[in-house]
C-alpha cells in the first residue's frame, strides 16, 4: 500500500481491492474496532472527521467505483448492485462485522448494503441523508461557483479549494442519476422499518438539501433509530462542524443501544 493524504496527525494509507471486476481504491488509519466509511457525490476527501474517529477506530474509507480517479463505472446498474459490490470489498479485505458510516448519496448505498447483509453491518450511521426525501421533490440544482452556498451554513468560512475536475464532476453525476433514477427509492423508503441494526442519523440544522426534519421519518420508520441535529451546519456536516460530528458518532458507537439521545430528537450545540 502506498501513501495516502495526511491529515493532522494521522497518516493514512492507501490500498485497492477488485470487485465484480473493479478496482476499488481505500484509505486506512487507526485501530480498534472498524469503521467503513461511504462518501456523498463529491467523491472521498479525507477531512478532519475521518482523523478524528482514526484517533479511536480502525477507519477503512473507500472510494466507490465510478469516483475520484477511478474509471466509469458502467457495471453497477442500481444503488442495490453497488452496495452490494462495496460489501463484497469490505469481505475481501477481512471485514466481517463493522460500523458502517452513509454521508449523503452514500446514505443510500449504506442503507441497502444493511438491508443486503445485516449480518456484517453491527453499526450504521447516516450523515445529512438524502435516502428519504418529501413526496415532490426534487435535488436543488445550481451552477458550479452556488455550490457553497447550497453545501454550507457559512460558505464565507470555507477554505479555498482547487476547483474539481470537469471531467470527474460529470462522470460522478452521470453514475449518481443512472443508478439513482427518480429523486425518491420508494423500495428503499418501505424497507426502512426491516432494518434492524442499530442506526443513528444525523443533520445539520441549516441543511438547504434536504429538509432536516426528515431525520424525524428514519427514526419514526427504523425500530432502532436515534436522530441528532447538529447545530448551525449545513449539508456538509462534516466540513462545517467535524468536531461536533466527529464527538456524536463516538458517542453513539461506543454507548450502542444506550446513546444519550434515546431514540428521542437532540441538538448538538457548539
Amino acid at each position: 500500500m502506498g501513501q495516502a493524504e495526511q491529515r493532522a496527525d494521522t497518516a493514512f494509507t492507501e490500498g485497492h481491492v477488485e470487485v465484480d471486476g473493479l478496482r476499488i481504491r481505500y484509505v486506512e488509519a487507526g485501530q480498534g474496532s472498524p469503521v467503513v466509511m461511504l462518501h456523498g457525490v463529491g467523491g472521498l476527501i479525507l477531512a478532519k472527521l475521518h482523523d478524528e474517529l482514526a484517533k479511536k477506530y480502525r477507519v477503512m474509507a473507500f472510494e466507490m467505483p465510478g469516483f475520484g480517479q477511478s474509471p466509469a463505472n458502467t457495471a453497477s446498474q442500481s444503488v442495490k448492485d453497488l452496495a452490494q459490490t462495496m460489501a463484497q470489498a469490505a469481505t475481501q479485505l477481512g471485514l466481517n462485522s463493522y460500523a458502517l458510516i452513509g454521508t449523503s448519496f452514500g446514505s443510500r448505498v449504506a442503507l441497502w448494503h444493511a438491508l443486503q447483509s445485516p449480518q456484517q453491518v453491527d453499526l450504521l450511521v447516516l450523515v445529512a441523508p438524502t435516502a428519504v426525501l418529501p413526496e415532490r421533490y426534487t435535488m436543488p440544482v445550481v451552477a458550479p461557483d452556488q455550490i457553497a452556498k447550497l453545501l454550507f451554513a457559512h460558505p464565507e468560512n470555507v477554505p479555498a479549494q482547487l476547483p474539481a475536475d470537469p471531467a470527474n464532476v460529470a462522470k460522478e453525476m452521470a453514475l449518481v442519476q443512472r443508478i439513482q433514477g427518480a429523486s425518491r427509492d420508494t423500495e428503499l423508503e418501505d424497507k426502512l422499518g426491516q432494518v434492524q441494526t442499530q442506526t443513528l442519523v444525523v443533520f445539520g440544522t441549516a441543511d438547504k438539501v434536504v429538509p432536516p426534519a426528515m431525520g424525524r421519518t428514519y427514526r419514526e420508520r427504523m425500530p432502532n433509530c436515534h436522530f441528532v441535529m447538529v447545530y448551525d451546519a449545513g449539508h456538509a456536516v462534516a466540513t462545517e462542524r467535524p468536531e461536533a460530528l466527529s464527538n456524536t458518532i463516538a458517542d453513539f458507537l461506543d454507548l450502542r443501544e444506550t446513546f444519550i439521545v434515546s431514540r428521542r430528537d437532540g441538538r448538538i450545540n457548539p
